[in-house]
């Protein structure tokens, strides 16, 4: 066997990478396909009066397709809440309303600038937590009725009173984190046929392929024996590959024309229309005892789901669970929320859920450090996991942590005085 960890080698992809023989997505044509349009939501929550796609029957356009042509209209990783096409309603700017195939890209770019969309404005939810109050229109009603909260995990150790009745110095504040975008260098592309056996084969750059299967399966009523997922040179997708972005329409348009059809987003469309990391708001209340040991933490973390579920619940649930970083506290008492909006819907991104909880507690300890007058390392230092601490939900670690040697290693590169970064 090959010694890999230690040496210096090279990846499998590299040279097709570093000399440009590494084919992507948009690389991939085939004889006689067709070129694809989106027509996307203008709007960030309406409902669709009518779609009228006459104007846009120009020649050189082979196919139009809206809702109406779908088998089944909804995909989804978690919760099939996301239409393929939208049909009575649009919950963001960027939802796909219609599609058209035609002979030329540009073709196909001048007849989708001819449909006509008509929409009746919904009042918009921007802000999550205006979006959990009773009074707030729900998004997803078919889902959840009463409500735009699609998850909540309450975490629970020791006891509230107890803990603070220890804390001899409290430190309460709210952060926030930011929308962000993948922003991988090349945009969504694919490349849709069927092939000899009648079977539909989808070129694609995913990190779900099995998944993407299933739903191009599911929303064209195949079985998934006839449906192929090639996975293509991939490049950037750091979770942004993970939800389906054009591979139903495509599949659905070369199973309707029984033609290659070839979709390539621009980056303003892969801007409106891929998931992003979720921002998040945090409200942190942390109780240390004079020593500088943590006593008590209370959190509670609203992410913005945005207009579809995605990973959300997943995602809030990793924020949850690593809410009290790499710190053993006794007394915890942790609230974590999904909420839908009418923002662009938000996904895996790396570190899911994990990254952003890290602003608000790593700020905490600065405060309680300066607050107790200790360096910002000691009061890690007295208070980092290690083999046999228990964390905030009950496991006890037995093996494998690493976080106080990782710390002293990095002390030699810290600089100011009293260990202060």
């Amino acid at each position: 066997m090959t010694q890999v960890i230690g040496n210096g080698s090279i990846r499998e992809d590299a040279w097709g990478k570093v000399f440009g023989e590494s084919k992507y997505p948009a690389d991939f044509n085939r004889p006689d396909q067709i070129y694809g349009v989106v027509i996307r939501s203008t709007q960030a929550h309406a409902r669709i009066r009518s779609i009228n796609v006459d104007k846009a029957r120009l020649p050189g356009v082979i196919t139009i397709l809206t809702a109406e042509d779908m088998v089944y209209n909804r995909h989804g990783v978690l919760f099939r809440d996301q239409p393929v096409l939208a049909e009575e309603r649009v919950r963001m700017i960027g939802d796909p309303v219609a599609a058209i195939g035609a002979e030329s890209l540009a073709a196909a770019k001048q007849a989708a600038a001819l449909v006509e969309i008509d929409y009746e404005p919904l009042p918009a939810i921007f802000d999550p937590e205006e979006g959990m109050k009773p009074s707030a229109l729900p998004l997803h009603p078919e889902l959840f009725p009463d409500t735009n909260i699609l998850y909540h995990l309450p975490i629970r150790r020791g006891n509230m009173d107890e803990g603070w009745t220890q804390a001899e110095v409290v430190v309460e504040r709210e952060y926030s984190t930011q929308m962000v975008d993948h922003a991988f260098l090349q945009p969504e592309a694919v490349l849709a046929y069927i092939d000899e056996r009648g079977h539909v084969v989808v070129q694609v750059a995913t990190q779900y392929a099995h998944y993407d299967r299933g739903e191009i399966a599911h929303a064209l009523g195949l079985k998934n024996s006839k449906v192929q997922v090639k996975t293509t040179t991939v490049g950037g997708a750091f979770g942004g590959r993970e939800d389906i972005s054009l591979q139903i329409i495509a599949a659905m348009m070369a199973w309707k024309t029984m033609r290659p059809v070839k979709f390539e987003n621009t980056r303003n469309e892969s801007f409106y229309s891929h998931s992003k990391r979720h921002p998040m708001k945090m409200y942190y209340k942390t109780g240390a005892a004079k020593d500088g040991r943590l006593v008590a933490l209370e959190a509670k973390i609203i992410g913005d789901a945005g207009a579809y579920t995605s990973w959300s619940p997943n995602i809030l649930r990793k924020a949850a669970v690593h809410a009290t970083g790499p710190y053993e506290i006794p007394h915890v008492k942790i609230d974590s929320y999904a909420v839908y909006t009418n923002n662009p819907y938000t996904g895996a991104m790396r570190g899911f859920g994990a990254a952003q909880p890290v602003v608000a507690y790593e700020s905490q300890m600065d405060l309680l450090a300066k607050e107790l007058g200790i360096s910002q390392v000691e009061i890690r230092m007295r208070n980092l996991l290690k083999v046999g601490s228990t964390t905030a939900t009950g496991q006890v670690l037995t093996e494998s942590v690493g976080a106080e040697a990782c710390l002293k290693a990095v002390l030699p590169y810290l600089t100011g005085k009293e260990g202060r970064v």
